[in-house]
C-alpha cells in the first residue's frame, strides 16, 4: 500500500484541485451567452388622470437597434414600438412583422433576423414555446393552431378588426365558432 506524507499529499492534492477548478469554469462557461443585451431602462409610470388611458409597456427584443421595454400611447402600432427602439437594423425580416398590429399592454415583439436567401433565420412553431399573438397573427398563423381551421382564423382577424385588440385570451368567446372548451385548448398558446 502507497503511504504519502501530509506534505506529498499537499502537493498532489493542490494542483488537482486548481484543475478541477479550471476545468469547472470552462464547462460552465460553455454555452454561455456573452451576456445580456442592453436594454433600454424602464423609468417609472407615474399614474394616469382621471378618465386617461395609462400607457403601455411593450418589450421590443430581436433585430432592432435598441431592445428593450417602452412606453406608448395606447392605440399604438407596431411601428411605433418599432421606431421608439431606433428601427429596425439591416438585417431585420420586416416582411415577417405586422408594422399595422395594434399593441396591448405587456405585449413582446419580436422582430426576426433574416437568414440566408432572405428567409427569416428563425421559424417557431405554435408549439414551440413560442405564443401566437392574437393582436398580431396573421390567418395562416392563427389556422395553424391546434382546432383553429381558415374560417375560425379569419373569424378571429375579423373580430380583431372590428372590436379592437384582444385584452385577453377569454375574449376569444365572443368569437363565433370558439367556445369554452376551444378557448381552453388555446389557452397555452395564444397571448392577447
Amino acid at each position: 500500500m502507497l503511504t504519502l506524507t501530509r506534505t506529498q499529499l499537499a502537493l498532489v492534492l493542490v494542483p488537482l484541485v486548481l484543475l478541477l477548478a479550471v476545468a469547472g469554469s470552462r464547462i460552465a462557461g460553455v454555452g454561455a451567452s456573452r451576456g445580456p443585451a442592453a436594454v433600454a431602462p424602464l423609468s417609472r409610470i407615474r399614474s394616469a388622470p382621471a378618465g386617461a388611458q395609462p400607457p403601455l409597456v411593450v418589450h421590443v427584443v430581436g433585430a432592432v437597434r435598441r431592445a428593450g421595454l417602452f412606453r406608448l400611447r395606447d392605440g399604438s402600432r407596431v411601428a411605433d414600438a418599432l421606431a421608439r427602439a431606433g428601427g429596425p437594423t439591416r438585417h431585420a425580416d420586416l416582411a415577417a412583422v405586422n408594422l399595422a398590429a395594434p399593441l396591448v399592454d405587456g405585449e413582446q415583439v419580436v422582430v426576426p433576423r433574416r437568414g440566408p436567401g432572405g428567409s427569416a433565420a428563425v421559424s417557431v412553431a405554435p408549439g414551440a414555446g413560442a405564443k401566437v399573438s392574437l393582436g398580431s397573427a396573421t390567418v395562416e398563423q392563427l389556422d395553424e393552431l391546434p382546432g383553429v381551421g381558415p374560417v375560425t382564423a379569419q373569424k378571429i382577424v375579423d373580430w380583431r378588426s372590428t372590436h379592437g385588440p384582444f385584452r385577453s385570451v377569454d375574449d376569444l368567446d365572443d368569437v363565433p365558432g370558439i367556445g369554452p372548451a376551444r378557448i381552453e385548448q388555446l389557452r397555452d398558446l395564444v397571448t392577447p
